[in-house]
């Protein structure tokens, strides 16, 4: 099994990126995914996740700027982050769970807001 992230990158505020995962191993419509984040000095937090049924989850600090979305075609998950701003630097992570199966992370991807 392996999730790919990719889409990172620096940008200044307001801007926006779209961040892909792209999974080999499992369908993503079988799995909740979700997209988490690490910024220095802080734990691991979730930012958004979507479940096999299409509901989505939002972190309070993303409402209303970011959206996670699935293509089940391409087998990929999306994150869409709009009106960027320096609080939103980390490294962002996909993970897929599934009830009496492993969890899977794919590995990071740096995003870095700052002018």
């Amino acid at each position: 099994v392996q999730l790919q992230a990719s889409g990172g990158g620096l940008v200044q505020p307001g801007e926006s990126l779209r961040l892909s995962c792209a999974a080999s191993g499992i369908i993503v419509g079988l799995y909740v995914m979700g997209w988490y984040r690490l910024a220095p000095g802080n734990q691991r937090e979730l930012v958004a996740s979507i479940t096999t049924g299409g509901t989505t989850n939002y972190a309070n600090a993303v409402k209303g700027r970011f959206t996670i979305s699935r293509d089940s075609a391409k087998n990929t998950v999306s994150l869409q982050m709009n009106s960027l701003i320096p609080e939103d630097t980390a490294v962002y992570y996909c993970r897929a769970d599934r009830r009496t199966r492993p969890t899977y992370w794919g590995q990071g991807t740096q995003v870095t807001v700052s002018s």
